[in-house]
């Protein structure tokens, strides 16, 4: 069996995303494929079923359902016509210093995000709210009105929040406040002090954990490493400062304490899939529009 790793292509690159609406005039079968932005699918009119690992989801119209990063799925359509509506989109694009603790709940440590699928089964008010943001989603991309980034991005925190409330059976992280607080030192300190290498040993004691017990807990309360989390707020900087200043890429790096290039390259890439120039180019071009 072939596994086919689907490169998802986004339309505006300031907005990590793809929406689009489609239509099948007979049955079909996609192959098993996988891509690392979550998934929602939403059904207008038909039957489809939404094959997720070892799982058959059948959605039918009106039916929302969702599946994980880098989660193998496949579908059916079953009848004619069918109409759907696609939205994938890479979750972490959509997290700032404020909402990072929230990321936990879709790291799929605990449970792969697909059994998330319960909430719109059981829950009919909990699926009409998520069809309804996926259909504003399409909407704003299509009419492009000024300032839709801002209105997707807020419509996406609306719908990963309807996920966090409605999750009676707790298949996503629980909630822990304590963690949280807990790290909130760490989390502060980490914003303030971007500009320097930070390591895991600089934090522990501020955390007053041993540097075991810190990266367990670390992981478990923040839903990624903490190298992982400290190399995506630098990178994020760096994307702000590549729009708004006037500094080569080298002075980008060492204004993130990421002076080793080939470093610095690797860690943009691998948010961004392009390097700092061409993310910068990119984005300026975009603005020109």
């Amino acid at each position: 069996m072939e596994f086919f790793n689907e490169k998802v292509a986004y339309e505006n690159p300031l907005l990590s995303i793809k929406v689009f609406q489609a239509q099948r005039t007979h049955d079909f079968f996609i192959n098993w494929h996988y891509h690392r932005e979550i998934e929602l699918l939403l059904v207008n009119e038909g039957v489809l079923d939404v094959y997720i690992d070892e799982e058959v989801v059948r959605l039918e119209a009106g039916d929302v359902a969702i599946i994980g990063a880098s989660q193998l799925h496949r579908d059916r359509s079953l009848g004619t016509p069918m109409d759907y509506i696609v939205l994938q989109f890479d979750l972490q694009q959509f997290f700032d210093h404020s909402t990072m603790p929230y990321m936990r709940f879709f790291s799929e440590t605990k449970n792969p995000l697909s059994r998330a699928n319960y909430i719109f089964q059981d829950n009919k008010t909990a699926n009409k709210e998520a069809a309804d943001c996926i259909r504003a989603i399409l909407q704003e991309v299509t009419n492009k009105q000024t300032g839709y980034e801002l209105a997707v991005s807020m419509i996406i925190k609306k719908l990963l929040l309807l996920l966090i409330r409605s999750d009676s059976k707790k298949m996503l992280a629980e909630r822990e406040d304590f963690d949280r607080a807990r790290l909130r030192g760490v989390l502060d300190f980490v914003e303030e002090n971007l500009n320097d290498r930070i390591q895991v040993e600089d934090v522990c004691k501020m955390a007053n954990m041993s540097y075991y017990y810190f990266v367990k807990f670390f992981k478990k309360a923040i839903g990624l490493s903490f190298t992982e989390y400290v190399n995506y707020r630098k990178i994020k900087w760096a994307e702000r400062i590549l729009l708004t200043k006037d500094l080569s890429v080298s002075e980008v790096g060492d204004r993130i304490g990421m002076p080793n290039m080939a470093h610095f390259y690797k860690m943009f890439k691998k948010y961004n899939e392009c390097s700092p120039k061409q993310f910068q180019k990119r984005m300026l071009d975009w603005n020109r529009q």
